[in-house]
């Protein structure tokens, strides 16, 4: 059974830094894309950043340059440092691996760990 636990989120202000954590267990990470995602009250889950099994980055562009992926393959976790954090990047983070096609039902997700960036 899949399990996702995120952490590391808080209240900041804009300009401020936050770096959460995702610990996954149940899946062979090593091998596979993971992604974090986040939800804005009253909008859609969006995908804001992924790492492939070999590194490779990509991001949407509202956080290019100021958030950063990385993953620890031994320790199957994944970390999103955020920096210059703005009031519109205030959702709930989660983290998930795409290829799960992981649909918008709780038990396809963790708790997910709120991030409030206030102005």
């Amino acid at each position: 059974q899949v399990q996702l636990v995120e952490s590391g989120g808080g209240l900041v202000q804009a300009g401020g830094s936050l770096r959460l954590s995702c610990k996954a267990s149940g899946i062979i990470f090593r091998f596979i894309t993971m992604a974090w995602y986040r939800q804005a009250p009253g909008k859609q889950r969006e995908s804001v950043a992924s790492i492939t099994s070999g590194g490779s980055t990509n991001y949407v562009d509202s956080v290019k340059g100021r958030f950063t992926i990385s993953r620890d393959n031994a320790k199957n976790t994944i970390d999103l440092q955020m920096n210059s954090l703005k009031p519109e990047d205030t959702a709930v983070y989660y983290c998930n691996a795409p290829s799960r096609r992981p649909r918008d039902r709780s038990e396809d997700w963790g708790q997910g760990t709120q991030v409030t960036v206030s102005s």
